[in-house]
């Protein structure tokens, strides 16, 4: 069994209703495509990435079990987004539902190169250029309290194949302000 990290987020209602219920329908979803869910973190409310780009988000993380390879278990996680009416139009745009892949075990996906040249993109650039293959780790997981937070809560211990850091690390590197903006949601 292959081990992954998501991250889940929303922040416009869909089919399902409010943010909230879409990530719990679409992690419900999730267990019926075959895809273990092992753990899932709390739900947190958190600032629109980038700043001022439309509602505060829902975020959470889940470790998932599966035997998929990671190209095909982001072909699942694209196929239920597209379920709960995510459409691809605009980086970073608001959306119905995120699925990210965050890891798989402690791959390095395509290559280091190629996750280096992703990872050391300017903030410019990262906002109009999507890789065409599947980067893993994310090259931005380390930069993103709203990924990292959840994540803590689910994978404290895990380490970064690429930085040496496990997720606990990485958020203790993160600007408290940064951390300040994620709020737990009440059950």
């Amino acid at each position: 069994m292959n081990e992954f990290y998501i991250a889940l987020g929303a922040n416009l209602p869909s089919g399902e209703g409010s943010p909230k219920r879409t990530l719990l329908a679409a992690l419900e979803r999730i267990e019926r495509a075959g895809i273990s869910v092992a753990s899932v973190s709390p739900f947190y409310q958190t600032p629109c990435f980038p700043a001022g780009n439309g509602p505060d988000y829902v975020n959470a993380a889940a470790k998932l079990s599966s035997d998929l390879t990671p190209e095909r278990m982001l072909e699942r996680l694209h196929e239920i987004e597209a379920h709960f009416g995510r459409e691809r139009k605009e980086r970073w745009g608001m959306r119905t539902l995120d699925l990210d892949l965050i890891a798989a075990g402690d791959a390095i996906l395509p290559n280091r190169k190629t996750f280096e040249q992703w990872r050391s993109l300017p903030p410019e650039t990262q906002r109009s250029t999507a890789p065409t293959e599947l980067i893993l780790p994310h090259p931005r997981l380390q930069d993103r309290a709203f990924v990292l937070v959840p994540l803590r809560d689910i994978a404290a211990d895990w380490r970064h194949p690429v930085l040496n850091c496990t997720v606990k690390e990485m958020c203790t590197a993160l600007a408290p302000e940064a951390l300040a903006e994620i709020v737990v949601l009440e059950t």
